[in-house]
Protein backbone atom coordinates (compact mmCIF):
# COMPACT_ATOMS: atom_id res chain seq x y z
CA UNK A 1 0.00 0.00 0.00
CA UNK A 2 1.16 3.19 -0.99
CA UNK A 3 1.92 5.87 1.88
CA UNK A 4 0.84 9.49 1.78
CA UNK A 5 3.44 11.87 2.38
CA UNK A 6 2.56 14.85 4.70
CA UNK A 7 2.61 18.45 4.65
CA UNK A 8 3.83 20.74 7.07
CA UNK A 9 1.95 23.96 8.24
CA UNK A 10 2.97 26.73 10.21
CA UNK A 11 0.73 29.44 11.67
CA UNK A 12 0.53 31.78 15.06
CA UNK A 13 -2.34 31.67 17.68
CA UNK A 14 -2.76 33.42 20.59
CA UNK A 15 -1.19 31.83 23.91
CA UNK A 16 -4.98 30.83 25.24
CA UNK A 17 -5.82 28.82 22.33
CA UNK A 18 -2.97 27.05 22.33
CA UNK A 19 -3.34 26.04 25.66
CA UNK A 20 -6.77 24.89 24.87
CA UNK A 21 -5.86 23.20 21.77
CA UNK A 22 -3.65 21.42 23.94
CA UNK A 23 -5.79 20.50 26.80
CA UNK A 24 -8.52 19.20 23.56
CA UNK A 25 -5.75 17.06 22.41
CA UNK A 26 -4.45 15.54 25.85
CA UNK A 27 -8.33 14.95 26.38
CA UNK A 28 -8.60 12.64 23.03
CA UNK A 29 -5.22 11.08 23.98
CA UNK A 30 -3.74 12.69 20.66
CA UNK A 31 -0.96 14.90 19.11
CA UNK A 32 -1.67 18.40 18.45
CA UNK A 33 -1.28 18.11 15.15
CA UNK A 34 -3.66 15.11 14.75
CA UNK A 35 -5.48 17.10 16.78
CA UNK A 36 -5.92 20.22 14.57
CA UNK A 37 -6.18 17.53 11.34
CA UNK A 38 -9.86 15.97 13.03
CA UNK A 39 -10.94 19.50 13.67
CA UNK A 40 -10.09 21.08 9.84
CA UNK A 41 -11.60 17.51 8.86
CA UNK A 42 -14.69 17.63 11.12
CA UNK A 43 -15.15 21.99 9.99
CA UNK A 44 -14.89 20.66 6.40
CA UNK A 45 -17.24 17.41 6.95
CA UNK A 46 -19.86 19.94 8.28
CA UNK A 47 -19.90 22.48 5.81
CA UNK A 48 -19.68 20.79 2.52
CA UNK A 49 -16.28 20.99 1.55
CA UNK A 50 -14.98 17.39 0.16
CA UNK A 51 -11.50 16.20 1.25
CA UNK A 52 -9.48 13.31 -0.34
CA UNK A 53 -7.65 12.21 2.23
CA UNK A 54 -6.24 9.39 4.09
CA UNK A 55 -8.05 8.16 6.78
CA UNK A 56 -7.40 9.77 9.92
CA UNK A 57 -8.75 8.75 13.48
CA UNK A 58 -12.20 10.79 14.18
CA UNK A 59 -12.89 12.30 17.42
CA UNK A 60 -12.96 9.74 20.61
CA UNK A 61 -16.60 9.81 21.77
CA UNK A 62 -15.35 8.10 25.37
CA UNK A 63 -17.51 4.79 24.25
CA UNK A 64 -16.25 1.71 23.52
CA UNK A 65 -17.37 -0.51 20.74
Amino acid sequence: MATTKTATVTFRIDPAVKEALRTAAAREHRSIANMVEVLILDYCEHHGIAVSTRTVARPNTGKKG
